[in-house]
């Protein structure tokens, strides 16, 4: 039987990865978004853990809107990642550097 402590412990291992993934790699913007993801994605795995063993509804309305943010920052993000590469040929973050003017 799996309890509220498993799933906890799931999402604290992914925000923690993800958060890892951060600050380990400071080189590709893909992957950093990724990881950004995966952070939210940790938040919203322990809304849900949280709002079933309470018996509320409440964390999962707010999954809702999270996941509407992510959605709209993963748009926007691969845009300009795209934009990005068309301009410069590579998505290193040190190309960004360049664009400060």
């Amino acid at each position: 039987m799996l309890t509220l402590a498993h799933f906890l412990t799931l999402g604290a291992l992914l925000f923690s990865i993800a958060v890892a993934g951060i600050f380990l790699n400071r080189k590709n913007v893909l992957i950093l978004l990724m990881c950004i993801e995966l952070m939210l994605l940790a938040v919203n795995m322990n809304f849900v853990a949280l709002s079933r063993f309470m018996g509320l509804m409440d964390g999962q309305v707010f999954v809702f809107f999270i996941l509407t943010v992510a959605a709209a920052e993963a748009a926007i993000g691969l845009a300009i990642l795209v934009v990005l590469f068309r301009n410069r040929q590579s998505i290193a973050v040190g190309d960004l550097s360049d664009l400060k003017g």
